[in-house]
């Protein structure tokens, strides 16, 4: 089975992968064959995109690239890579699958679509509690929602919910998460 986790940052995608993971799901992140890319650690995927694009893994550095392989390679190729890196796992978890494309290809393998979601509110402490590297230019409310205008300029984001196969609300605790999660799976 493969579970496609969308939803906006710090929305709780990985959250959610890292429950399926604790029930034997292989876990991924859209981002990874691009960092993989990048830092030439390729040695577990059975083909590797030819690309002109160095650089650091940053975020920038992994929107262009991906920008760049979707381009010549096709929307899906994030999850065709992603499938490849784990193409030995009977049950992957695929989070940050950000286009149509993407969840088009995922259902396309008999997988389904998860969005997850929460109010922005919410999402900003859950950015200012991890404190990641990544996430140092959203400093304001107004900077995670001047964020999530340009994702969803970019990626449409929106259109990934409706066309999801199940919207979880994670505004609660992660044992109220589980449940809702494994409930819809049936695990």
């Amino acid at each position: 089975m493969i579970v496609g986790i969308a939803g906006k940052i710090a929305a709780g995608k990985t959250t959610v992968a890292k429950l399926l993971e604790e029930r034997g799901f292989c876990r991924i992140s859209c981002s990874e064959p691009l960092i993989d890319i990048l830092t030439g650690n390729t040695k577990d995927y059975s083909w590797v995109p030819e690309v002109e694009f160095k650089g650091e893994p940053t975020r920038e550095n992994l929107i262009e690239l991906g920008r760049i392989l979707k381009e010549k390679y096709g929307e899906d190729v994030l999850i065709r890579l992603a499938v490849d890196k784990l193409r030995h796992c009977k049950n992957i978890a695929i989070d940050g699958v950000r286009s149509i494309g993407e969840s088009e290809k995922i259902k396309e393998m008999g997988g389904m679509l998860i969005y997850v979601e929460a109010r922005p509110e919410i999402r900003f402490e859950r950015l200012r509690r991890r404190n990641a590297d990544k996430d140092k230019t959203i400093e304001t409310l107004e900077d995670l929602l001047r964020f999530d205008e340009w994702e969803e300029k970019l990626y449409q984001t929106s259109k990934l919910k409706e066309i999801a196969d199940f919207v979880i609300v994670n505004e609660g605790s992660i044992e109220e998460l589980r449940e809702k999660l494994y409930k819809i799976l049936r695990l």
